[in-house]
C-alpha cells in the first residue's frame, strides 16, 4: 500500500481545490500543500482522515496490541485458548446492568416542596 502524496503550494491548490478534493478520493492520495516552502496542511479523503483517527484511538486504548495478538496466536496454535472463559460464560456471571433494571424516578416532586415551602413560613 503506497502513499501517493503530492506537494504543491497553497496557491496552486487554490486554483485547483475542486480537482484536489476529486483525487484524494483515491485510496492513500494525500497532498500536502505548502507556503513559503514549508509544509503547512494536509488534504485526505474524510474517510482516510475517519480511517486514521480510529487506528490512533485503537493504539491509544490498547497499547500492547501487537504483543497481545501474539499472545492470543500462540494460544490458538498451542490450543489454551480452550481453557479461556467464553463470551457466553461472561455474560452469565456477570451483574445485571443497569438497563435490565427497573426503571425508577428519582427526584423531588413539586408539590412537596411548595408544600415544604409553606410549612416553614
Amino acid at each position: 500500500m503506497t502513499n501517493v502524496k503530492t506537494t504543491i503550494s497553497i496557491s496552486d491548490a487554490r486554483k485547483r481545490i475542486f480537482e484536489i478534493a476529486d483525487e484524494v478520493q483515491s485510496p492513500n492520495k494525500v497532498y500536502t500543500l505548502t507556503a513559503d516552502g514549508k509544509p503547512k496542511v494536509v488534504i485526505m479523503s474524510a474517510e482516510e482522515y475517519e480511517s486514521w483517527v480510529e487506528t490512533l484511538d485503537v493504539l491509544r486504548t490498547f497499547p500492547d496490541l501487537e504483543k497481545e495478538v501474539t499472545e492470543t496466536d500462540e494460544a490458538v496454535r498451542s490450543g489454551d485458548y480452550k481453557n479461556w472463559v467464553s463470551l457466553e460464560e461472561m455474560i452469565a456471571k456477570r451483574p445485571r446492568s443497569l438497563a435490565e433494571k427497573p426503571k425508577r424516578k428519582y427526584g423531588i416532586h413539586t408539590k412537596d416542596q411548595t408544600k415544604s415551602r409553606k410549612e416553614s413560613r
